[in-house]
């Protein structure tokens, strides 16, 4: 069985305790990630602080060639990567790969993203600058849909802004991101990149640790909350992205069959275990038979199955918990009198599979509408006016994305503006880039990640002014 380190100061660390990982394809513990203590986590928030000075003053251009040189070692390790993804996460071989090719290059992009100093004023007699300074420390918090890509999110950014970091992967999937920080160990100064792994109260101890200057964080709703509530006690930033119930609004005018297939795959992407995925599928009443007969038929052909098994496009869901949750959604929706169009019952098969599920002839006020399932299980519902669906789409407490799908493309872009959420699109959905911010408004969190607006979560502002002469 295998068994992996902490990454700390440089080294690999070695802890007393470990825990094991469930493979969700055969619900059997096929590894041992480390069990970091207290000690362990101090040890490594020493070690990113000790090289804090050193690295923030680094120049940039030299931040920017390490960041690339971790982008090319993990191409080269891009088959053992992918093979521990699906082992851990339950994903296809081809969506570990995609993830894991996705990393470099999403690492490689924010490495060349500017942050420039702006010139506020400047005259004969003062010269007035915003700068951006690096924060020191950074605990990254990371979820386990998609491990390590999400770590990048966290760990590019913070890097090439001059912080140091200590990196907790969810225990849920911890593997793929310690491999991650034993191959790029050698690269970076120690004590730049630190990776330590253990569970829930690994994740308290670096929120409320006074060494770390920020935290960056993506998982759960109630989790975040707890994250915020501890981080307040040494006012630490904090960048949050949260749970989302994205709605998807499918107007009249729309074509079932050209519609059909992308809004299949933006809500069953990763077996729905996706924070933007479409989670509430609103159609016209006009459409709403003949979309959830195309629906059906994209649902017909797709597989579910274990991760390395060819033809299978969806695996299982990752954990236990998640599973218990959307077989619960799918009962209180049977319960509510709600149509199943296909699936809704777990297979027999040992692992988390539920199958590809389509909810139709459901309402507002159903629990599977109303919370968000994280898992692959998609309720439809009719509308017949405009402006009534934007606001039953926004009577909600999440604000993460939603999308608008017309042939008008005009008023469609006035519905999405409505929207209350962090991103909205039109005839698309959760089209992300490392360009563009992303991020959630109400419970769906706080702060934006990716392009300059993510670089400068990472940084204090400082006015620098100067008199001349």
């Amino acid at each position: 069985m295998s068994i992996f380190s902490l990454s700390i100061n440089g080294q690999l660390v070695a802890t007393e305790k470990t825990f094991g990982v469930v493979n969700p394809a055969t619900e059997e513990v096929f590894a041992q990630a480390p069990d970091a203590s207290r000690d362990d986590l101090d040890a490594a928030v020493k070690a990113a602080r000790d090289a804090f000075p050193a690295w923030r003053d680094t120049p940039l251009e030299k931040r920017r060639e390490l960041l690339g040189a971790m982008a090319d070692r993990i191409e080269e390790e891009l088959p053992r990567l992918s093979e521990i993804l699906v082992r851990e996460q339950g994903k296809t071989l081809a969506n570990a790969q995609f993830e894991v090719g996705g990393t470099a290059a999403w690492l490689r992009a924010t490495a060349a993203i500017e942050l420039p100093t702006e010139i506020l004023s400047e005259s004969e007699t003062q010269r007035i600058e915003l700068r951006r300074n690096a924060l020191g420390v950074v605990g990254a918090i990371t979820p386990w849909n998609f491990p390590l890509l999400l770590s990048i999110w966290k760990v590019g950014p913070a890097l090439v802004t001059g912080n140091t970091v200590v990196l907790k992967p969810s225990p849920y999937t911890p593997l793929t991101v310690l491999a991650f920080g034993e191959i790029v160990r050698e690269i970076l100064p120690a004590g730049v990149l630190n990776v330590v792994s253990g569970g829930d109260e690994l994740g308290s101890w670096i929120t409320e640790h006074p060494d770390i200057q920020k935290i960056s964080f993506t998982g759960s709703g109630p989790t975040g909350k707890k994250v915020m509530s501890s981080a307040s006690a040494t006012l630490k930033r904090i960048t949050l992205e949260l749970g989302g119930n994205d709605p998807a609004i499918v107007r009249a005018d729309a074509t079932p069959s050209e519609v059909a297939g992308p809004i299949f795959d933006m809500a069953f992407q990763n077996s729905g275990q996706v924070c933007g995925a479409i989670k509430r599928l609103y159609v016209h009443e006009d459409i709403y038979e003949s979309l959830c007969d195309e629906l059906v038929k994209k649902a017909s052909q797709r597989k579910v199955g274990e991760g390395f098994t060819d033809g299978v496009d969806y695996g299982p869901i990752q954990n236990r918990m998640q599973f218990d949750r959307v077989c619960e959604l799918a009962e209180s929706a049977r319960a509510d009198g709600a149509r199943f169009l296909v699936g809704g019952e777990p297979t027999e098969a040992k692992g988390y599979f539920f199958p590809i599920t389509l909810v139709a002839d459901i309402e507002d006020g159903s629990r599977l509408v109303d919370e968000e399932p994280f898992g692959p299980i998609l309720p439809i519902i009719r509308f017949g006016d405009d402006d009534d669906v934007v606001s039953r789409a926004n009577a909600t407490s999440f604000g993460l994305g939603g999308s608008v799908w017309s042939a008008d493309i005009e008023k469609a872009t006035e519905m999405a503006s409505r929207l209350e959420s962090g991103s909205a699109w039109v005839n698309q959905h959760f089209n992300l880039s490392p360009f563009l911010p992303f991020g959630g408004i109400k419970e769906s969190g706080m702060g934006v990640e990716n392009g300059p607006w993510g670089l400068a979560e990472f940084t204090s502002s400082q006015v620098l002014n100067v008199k001349k002469g």
